[in-house]
């Protein structure tokens, strides 16, 4: 099997499992399979495995169930025919893997946010920003890699690059393994923490990007810590951030609150643009829009910049694990007009509402991208604020400001007069009753 996209010894293949099914060790044989196929493939899956054990006594009970389960899954899997020519598309596997990340994520609750964006949202990002034929994508925060695969599926001919970093080791597996499934082997998928130890860097500067796509934690609290063992601890031996503790100088615009993490990814972001044609789409908490202090006066520059193209408010619970709404916040390198689209796209009727979430449904993206790219105001939906306006509003971002989603209540002229006529009936009893008592009481 040397030419085919992975190299696999004869006992690393279903085949050999599914024959050893009813072995004793099986959950061991699966642990040494899923081993040498990483040692094969070396390239492309190094540790991609290594948090996985069907050995565990913890996830699979013991020995007896342990071995039932695991029998089980390879019969159920051995009546799939799921070569290549039977399937009918080169992207079921890799769907069905995704899929089956949505389903965990939304049973997973909080922690569901943590690694999956939902689809609908990963399709509005990746319209947004326009991803063209060689472009390089990149997301800081990828999570499962959603995102980014939204993006790149916005090439038809998938020559574009994609990058991102995860800080959580089995997330980051998931993301390598969702970008191998879907057939994107080229993808530089790295590990660790974007903010202290970014791992986008060639010649020790940040590499840049044309596209940039992200849905970082929301409010990140306590995001500095990377950078902290460097900080001098003041008198009362607290460490402070500091621009200076950044070799990127990404946050020379000014530092975020260390309970507020939200502008350092945007910062960050920012940083890692391609001068001549970045555009970036980041889904953000509202605070973003009007939080004053520090993430004020970084918000002021932004827009003084003119680096800020968009601002659209989505409906609330859209997201795992909190039903807070968001935004979406676009930014552009080297634009040409200093106005800024605002969108409210929040509102009843755009969107269907869900039992345990809401849905953005393909009519409401498409609403959501229209209004961006036609760049008009729309009653009640869509405003193109001048930057002299938003410096009259102190650089105050809060969509209500910009689009009035006020709907005046049409008073009936009969129904009021029939509750003014039943208000003075009761008021008349009222008074006759409080005559009675005065008068039994001689006043």
């Amino acid at each position: 099997m040397s030419r085919e996209r992975f190299a696999m010894d004869e006992q690393s293949t279903f085949d050999y499992l599914y024959a050893n099914r009813n072995d004793a060790e099986i959950g061991q044989k699966i642990n040494v399979a899923l081993n040498h196929i990483e040692e094969h493939n070396s390239r492309k899956l190094r540790n991609v495995f290594r948090a996985i054990d069907f050995n565990s006594q913890v996830d699979f009970g013991e020995p007896k169930e342990k071995n039932a389960t695991l029998r089980n899954l390879l019969e159920d899997f051995n009546g799939l025919d799921l070569r290549p020519s039977q399937l009918g598309s080169a992207d079921i596997i890799g769907d069905a893997y995704e899929y089956m990340i949505a389903m965990f994520a939304s049973d997973a609750g909080k922690k569901g946010g943590e690694f999956f964006t939902p689809s609908q949202v990963s399709e509005l990002v990746a319209s947004l920003v326009q991803p063209k034929e060689n472009d390089r994508i990149y997301d800081p925060t990828c999570g499962s890699g959603s995102l980014l695969l939204k993006a790149y599926k916005k090439v038809p001919n998938g020559k574009v690059t994609i990058y991102g970093q995860e800080l959580n080791a089995q997330t980051w597996a998931l993301c390598t393994m969702n970008m191998l499934l879907h057939g994107v082997d080229d993808a530089r998928i790295w590990q660790g923490d974007t903010l202290s130890n970014p791992q986008n860097v060639e010649d020790d500067n940040l590499m840049k990007f044309q596209v940039v796509v992200a849905n970082p934690p929301f409010s990140l609290d306590k995001w500095d810590s990377g950078f902290l063992s460097d900080a001098e601890a003041d008198s009362k031996g607290k460490k402070k951030m500091s621009a200076e503790l950044d070799q990127y100088r990404r946050f020379d615009w000014g530092v975020p609150p260390t309970s507020k993490g939200d502008y350092a990814f945007v910062l960050h972001i920012l940083s890692s643009l391609d001068e001549e044609s970045g555009r970036m789409a980041v889904v953000l908490p509202h605070g973003v829009l009007f939080r004053g202090a520090s993430e004020g006066k970084i918000r002021r520059q932004l827009v003084e910049m003119n680096l800020l193209d968009a601002v659209i408010g989505l409906p609330a619970n859209l997201f795992y694990g909190t039903c807070i709404p968001a935004s979406i916040l676009v930014f552009k390198k080297n634009r040409t007009c200093r106005d800024v689209l605002f969108i409210d796209a929040s509102g009843d009727g755009n969107f269907e509402k869900g039992k345990n979430q809401n849905i953005l449904r393909d009519s409401d993206i498409q609403r959501i991208v229209n209004a961006y790219q036609a760049r008009q105001n729309e009653d009640k939906y869509s405003y193109v604020s001048s930057f002299d306006e938003i410096k009259e509003n102190d650089f105050n971002l809060n969509i209500p400001r910009y689009v009035d989603t006020f709907e005046e209540e049409l008073a009936d002229i009969d129904t009021v007069q029939r509750n003014i006529a039943v208000i003075e009936a009761e008021l008349a009893q009222v008074q006759a009753q409080m005559k009675k008592y005065m008068d039994e009481l001689g006043i």
